[in-house]
């Protein structure tokens, strides 16, 4: 009776969704207010019957209800209740409900909170919203719908993939869907604006929250999703240039391009028309992700569905979403009027200049991203497009970019004095040359481009810190003065600040990991040690113990440092014998300048054990920097002139006489 309920709801769910995207639409092209008020009830039953969908599904996983098929192929009786729970988005079927209910959010969202915008952009952004979930809600009732019952039902579940058994993975996909689905608001607004014909400054205020939102969402979504690949897959790295990794790195490119690009909309009413292509590709590049996850065309553990049908009919959604909006844009955007005009050097120059690197990083991942693909469709063989690729072309184009992120927030808007934001950048140059020298003497005989990344990563950061520093005066005013001025200072400048610094130790780590990591491979029998950039790693063996829902061989390792004790270590190997599948999952220990990575691979005759050892130097750097990044959006998001949006007009107070044109 639950599984009839939630898939009745989906039904009702898509019925509203129809109404929203059609009533609202005609009402706001009529001028009829009765019309275009329904959206907000529209989307608040919309997100209703979503969840009641979603909430029916949750219960038949966490009961383990394997008359249904969903639950009988993806769960087991015998799966910890965290993982029964993660189950539920963690195949194809579950996954489109969850897309669904975050896209519903995001609607009722947009109703209640968007008071200031205008009725009839509301209306529109509501509208095309709607449509989007009438593409995803078919999607999930035609061919994936996941309250298909068995008949009869088996005695117990096929499990859930035991890579996905992580509280890594139990998070990382809300997250990134989060993002994903985020990015549709500024795509509707968008939308909305080319066909209503008017896109100014308050438009591009309404949008920045939107994208801000889905940006932190998906930084920590792309975050934790690495950290999972890192200490899961037993590799010692945190990203490979998958494809499935690219599809969700894309659209976070083209929406940090789009988050600056909305800045310079809003304060300088300039750039209008690239920031709404910007806002259609961001969103367009997310459901190509959706499409590659989902369409068969890509082997992964992040992969859901193989079934060709299921990716014509997201193909054809694809092109529909995309096709159309850019035909729009291409109809509606030379209307614009375009806005005020400013000199290259300039703030705007800059974020013009950061905008184009951006896309053209994009880019370069998209045409290694889809090129094996086009060759194999076009009868050309399978090739790969591995890191080699990917690191000789996104690697430059970032280096230009990240020495930009410290100069341009110092250029004043219309006009700068290059030679001017360069001196007051001294102590940021005098710590990026300390930090490069200090590397090359500690690396003696390396090559020079890594103490020349870290000290690129130390003028950035210190940059960030000389903005601030000079907003608020500091060492240039009394220490009241500048505490006054901490006060007045609005939060999104804050949030820049932390964001910028995010990036920075995120660089640093990169850098230091992959040009100063120390590997060693070996077979290790009980009371072997192994000598690993300075520590001792000593193999006391394995042991066998017993799992919820598998069996373990937990290794251990005690590591001294010149005698004294550092850490233990116990990697261990899990075999899930309901899928017959082993996983790894590393042992690590962090300093927070370094990490001790230990693996325990295959047991060998002599009951000796192949192993592998790793120094990662600053590689904790990379997801604390993401933390920072993320919090950065938020302080940015807690600023009231994000969250209040556009200006409201006073009403008259009672008894006023009003006249009307």
């Amino acid at each position: 009776m639950i599984a009839e309920i939630g898939h009745y709801a989906l039904v009702l769910a898509l019925f509203v969704a129809l109404v929203q995207g059609t009533l609202p639409m005609i009402g706001a092209h009529r001028g009829d207010a009765a019309w275009m008020a329904l959206a907000r009830p529209a989307s608040a039953a919309q997100l209703l019957f979503i969840a009641v969908a979603f909430g029916s599904l949750t219960y038949l996983y966490v009961v383990s209800d394997f008359s249904v098929a969903n639950v009988a192929q993806n769960s087991n009786s015998a799966m910890p209740m965290l993982y029964k729970v993660s189950a539920v988005w963690g195949n194809h079927e579950g996954s489109l409900i969850l897309w669904v209910l975050i896209l519903a959010v995001f609607g009722l969202a947009v109703a209640r909170l968007g008071g200031n915008i205008p009725p009839a952009l509301r209306a529109r952004a509501l509208g095309v919203q709607a449509w989007i979930a009438i593409g995803f809600l078919s999607f999930s009732l035609f061919t994936s719908n996941p309250f298909l019952r068995l008949d009869p039902p088996p005695i117990d579940g096929r499990d859930l993939n035991p890579l996905l058994q992580d509280p890594g993975l139990a998070f990382h996909p809300p997250f990134l869907y989060l993002g994903y689905v985020g990015f549709s608001i500024s795509f509707s607004f968008a939308v909305a604006a080319l066909i209503e014909g008017r896109v100014d400054a308050t438009w591009a205020r309404w949008v920045r929250p939107w994208t801000l939102a889905a940006w932190s969402f998906l930084t920590l979504g792309i975050a934790m999703g690495s950290w999972w690949a890192y200490y899961e897959l037993g590799w010692g790295g945190f990203w490979f240039w998958d494809p499935v990794e690219n599809s969700s790195f894309m659209p976070w490119i083209a929406g940090t391009a789009l988050l600056h690009s909305a800045i310079v909309s809003e304060k300088r009413d300039t750039l209008k028309s690239w920031t709404i292509l910007l806002a259609i590709v961001t969103f367009s590049l997310s459901l190509l992700g959706t499409f590659l996850v989902r369409s068969g065309v890509l082997t992964s553990v992040h992969t859901f569905a193989t079934d060709p049908e299921r990716g014509i009919f997201i193909l054809a959604f694809l092109v529909l979403v995309v096709g159309g909006s850019l035909t729009l844009y291409a109809v509606r955007a030379p209307l614009l009027k375009p806005g005020g005009l400013f000199a290259p050097i300039s703030r705007e120059g800059a974020l013009v200049l950061n905008n184009l690197l951006l896309a053209t990083a994009c880019a370069t991942v998209l045409l290694g991203t889809m090129y094996p693909l086009f060759l194999d469709a076009l009868g050309g063989g399978k090739v790969s497009v591995g890191p080699q690729y990917f690191n000789a072309t996104f690697g430059p184009l970032m280096l230009p970019l990240l020495a930009l992120a410290a100069i341009g927030p110092l250029m004043p808007w219309k006009r700068a004095d290059l030679a001017g934001v360069l001196s007051r950048l001294k102590l940021a140059l005098a710590a990026a040359a300390a930090v490069t020298i200090g590397a090359w003497v500690v690396v003696t005989g390396a090559s020079p481009w890594p103490p020349l990344g870290l000290g690129l990563a130390a003028w950035l950061f210190t940059g960030a810190l000389v903005e601030l520093g000079g907003r608020l005066k500091l060492f240039r005013a009394p220490i009241a003065e500048s505490w006054r001025r901490a006060r007045a200072l609005p939060r999104s400048a804050y949030g820049m600040t932390l964001a910028h610094s995010g990036v920075a130790m995120v660089l640093a780590g990169i850098i230091a990991s992959q040009a100063w990591q120390t590997e060693r491979i070996q077979v290790m029998a009980p009371g072997d040690a192994v000598d690993v950039a300075g520590y001792t790693f000593t193999f006391r063996g394995v042991r066998e113990l017993p799992g919820p829902n598998y069996s373990i061989q937990r290794g251990e390792f005690v590591v001294t440092r010149d005698g004294a004790a550092v850490a233990r270590l116990y990697p261990e190997k899990r075999f899930y014998p309901v899928q017959q599948m082993p996983t790894t999952e590393a042992a690590i220990h962090t300093t927070w300048l370094a990490d001790l990575y230990a693996v325990i691979d295959e047991a060998q005759a002599d009951g000796a054990w192949s192993t592998r050892i790793y120094h990662n130097p600053l590689v904790p750097w990379i997801w604390l920097g993401a933390v920072v990044m993320t919090i950065g959006g938020g302080v940015s998001l807690s600023d009231r002139r994000l969250r209040v949006g556009a200006p409201v007009r006073r009403r008259a107070p009672a008894g006023a006489t009003s006249q009307t044109a």
